[in-house]
């Protein structure tokens, strides 16, 4: 049974998700993303949860969402508190899970029309 409708209108949705790979509305990604609610889903330069920097989730916070969907990979990783300071510090929360799940919820907050961003981390399948 679907859930989540495959558009809707002026925002972006999470289509499909496999390892290694995540669709934005008809767009397939294959590296690491931002996927804002409205507006163009960006690059994010790390591959792993071990290869994020304070830069990263600055990146993150310019887009000034309400809260932020941190998809760590196949798995559960939380980022240490001292990489979320440009978060903490502007008020933009931050709720940790696998990126199927970021996928997922990302969907419900935005149909919700929350201003969500989705950081997904997108390791090549092994």
């Amino acid at each position: 049974m679907k859930f989540q409708p495959d558009t809707l209108a002026g925002v972006n949705i999470v289509t499909r998700q496999e390892p290694g790979r995540v669709w934005v509305g008809s767009t397939a990604y294959a590296h690491s993303v931002l996927v804002p609610w409205q507006g163009d889903v960006q690059a994010w330069g790390a591959a792993d949860a071990a290869a994020l920097t304070p830069a990263h989730f600055e990146q993150v916070a310019r887009w000034q969402p309400e809260v932020v969907i941190f998809g760590s990979g196949a798995r559960l990783q939380f980022v240490p508190p001292a990489l979320l300071q440009s978060l903490m510090a502007l008020r933009i929360g931050v709720e940790t899970m696998d990126t199927p799940a970021a996928c997922r919820t990302y969907n419900v907050l935005v149909s919700e029309h929350r201003r969500v961003l989705a950081a997904l981390l997108l390791a090549a399948p092994a």
